[in-house]
């Protein structure tokens, strides 16, 4: 969406459903070197007192990218990212992030994007909020 002309203030970008299942969080903590069982053993998360396998917060943070540039192209980049978990997801749950642009600097030789999202469970509550900007490649977007 950010090759050719830029966004408005308040685009919204598509949303992604997702459902976690174990295999993505055993394999998504070995790639990322994350050791405790609670993302991947359900015994031992039950024992901890959670009610399932939690879905790592470094995984909500690639789930936030992957919305962002696959909404804004191949062309961008990202500049920032911050999140906050706030509610646990498990394996199972169904969990749709969607955003929306919230600013838009096409100053500078590379025009910049500032989106706002969000990690929403099967009940509508707020799991992950989040915030991104992007940037483009360069400002004429050729």
């Amino acid at each position: 969406m950010m090759t050719g002309k830029l966004p408005e203030v308040g685009e919204t970008l598509p949303e992604l459903v997702w459902t976690p299942s174990e295999v993505q969080l055993f394999r998504f903590s070995a790639a990322t070197v994350n050791p405790h069982r609670i993302h991947y053993d359900w015994p031992y998360a039950r024992q901890e007192e959670y009610e399932g396998v939690l879905v790592q917060s470094h995984l909500h943070a690639c789930v936030l990218s992957k919305v962002a540039l696959d909404w804004a192209g191949a062309d961008a980049r990202i500049a920032r990212i911050r999140w906050q978990n706030r509610r646990p997801a498990f394996v199972g749950d169904v969990l749709t992030c969607r955003g929306h642009v919230t600013e838009v600097d096409p100053s500078g030789s590379r025009p910049s994007v500032s989106c706002e999202l969000e990690v929403r469970n099967q009940r509508g509550e707020l799991c992950t909020p989040g915030w991104v900007t992007l940037t483009t490649a360069k400002k004429d977007n050729t």
